[in-house]
């Protein structure tokens, strides 16, 4: 049943890949990458513009299923998953905020389960936005890009790889934001490894 109703979003092209996107964040199961990277296949020179717009309509699903959340609550969370794994995502929003947000855009983890969840556990709504848009974007632009470089071998190595990759950019992303926010500390403390090392060097000369 699925692999018809992707069917059907494949014969609309860029506005099936719009409207999968869309309906992907909010309550539909199927992910749009089953579409984008056919559709960057057919044009790799369109593939930025493809993850571009599959990102802003993945991202406006999202906001779609934060009212949701807001608005009917756990009921329709419990559609989608379990009360273990609402409990999950719970925690890992009050220990991450934003980071779960994100983490959940760029993997394999169903996108609507956050999304959903954010309202109920009512995120901020800005954080949330820049969350989704980060995540969603990463993961999106890098199929297109991967696309764009090694062309039809990015298929196999995108469905045998794409965990590793995920986390390894999730990773990336991360360690770039901890460096940035305590670069001052960071810059401190080289100083002072320097100032160790010349001293030693010093005593030894």
């Amino acid at each position: 049943m699925l692999e018809s109703m992707l069917a059907i979003f494949e014969a609309y092209g860029l506005w099936g890949l719009l409207v999968l996107a869309f309906a992907e964040s909010s309550f539909f199961p199927i992910p749009p990458d089953l579409l984008l990277i056919p559709l960057c296949l057919s044009n790799p020179v369109n593939a930025l513009i493809y993850a571009l717009l599959c990102t802003l309509a993945s991202v406006a699903g999202g906001y779609l299923g934060y009212m949701l959340g807001k608005i009917i609550g756990h009921p329709l969370l419990y559609r989608f998953a379990s009360p273990q794994a609402v409990a999950k995502v719970e925690s890992m929003f009050n220990r991450y905020g934003a980071w779960a947000m994100f983490l959940a855009g760029l993997t394999p983890i169903p996108y609507k389960v956050f999304t959903i969840s954010a309202g109920i556990f009512t995120m901020s709504l800005t954080p949330f936005i820049l969350a989704s848009l980060l995540g969603r974007g990463l993961r999106f632009f890098t199929e297109a890009i991967l696309i764009m470089a090694i062309g039809q071998q990015a298929v196999s190595f995108i469905s045998n790889n794409f965990e590793w990759l995920t986390v390894l950019m999730a990773i990336l992303v991360i360690a770039g934001y901890v460096l940035y926010t305590r670069r001052k500390s960071l810059g401190q403390m080289l100083s002072r490894w320097g100032a160790a090392v010349r001293a030693i060097l010093r005593k030894t000369a």
